[in-house]
């Protein structure tokens, strides 16, 4: 995949314009500028120069237990997404996408990798919400719910924008957030490489054994 660098700032400039309603078709909030797409259209993979930290989150997990995003994932390859359950589109299919990939690795591989999908719209999705949701996706996935302004600030660090659920024009509550994919290294614990919304099946399978063992893809 492509090895494009960023700098820290201009990606965040850039990340925070990567905004999806999920399918409320409100023109308004489509994506402004897709970081992932910037050039070599097709290619998925964007390794960042200057990786994220990772997000010091302490959220609730899907059987309603305190989870420390930074603590439980330690050492792990680790891939996070914000989204929310009710998205009809871009959320369920990347859930997807990692999840069939992921079915590739070996067993030992495929135990190791943290999938932390963390809800932008807490109001809705209740632990057992989450769970009932993931579970139909990749049990081993991880759902994180909490307080919105936490969940908000944590993905603001990584340069994802995430709005207030609110009503779109046509009265249906609709989640504004980014729809980037950050992946973590093993080694560092750092965010190191980004994917857009249009990262497919295969682009994950073809990342992820690198991805798991804290390699560029």
């Amino acid at each position: 995949m492509r090895k494009k660098t960023f700098a820290a700032a201009a990606l965040l400039a850039a990340a925070t314009l990567t905004l999806s309603a999920c399918g409320s078709g409100n023109d308004s909030k489509s994506p402004v500028a897709v970081v992932s797409q910037e050039s070599d259209s097709g290619k998925a993979a964007t390794v960042l120069d200057q990786p994220f930290d990772k997000p010091d989150l302490v959220l609730t997990d899907t059987h309603g237990k305190k989870y420390d995003l930074r603590r439980e994932t330690q050492g792990h390859p680790t891939l996070v997404y914000f989204g929310y359950t009710h998205c009809p589109d871009i959320c369920p299919t990347t859930m997807s996408n990692i999840a069939v990939a992921k079915k590739a690795l070996p067993k030992a591989e495929q135990d190791d990798l943290r999938v932390v999908f963390v809800t932008t719209d807490p109001g809705r999705d209740t632990p057992a919400e989450l769970g009932k949701w993931l579970k139909g996706i990749d049990p081993q996935f991880i759902g994180l719910t909490g307080n919105f302004a936490t969940i908000q600030a944590g993905a603001r660090s990584l340069g994802i924008s995430v709005e207030p659920t609110s009503k779109d024009k046509n009265g249906k509550l609709v989640s504004v957030h980014g729809t980037q994919v950050i992946a973590f290294s093993p080694k560092t614990n750092g965010g190191y490489v980004l994917y857009g919304e249009n990262a497919t099946v295969d682009d994950y399978t073809k990342d992820l054994p690198k991805l798991v063992k804290g390699e560029n893809p």
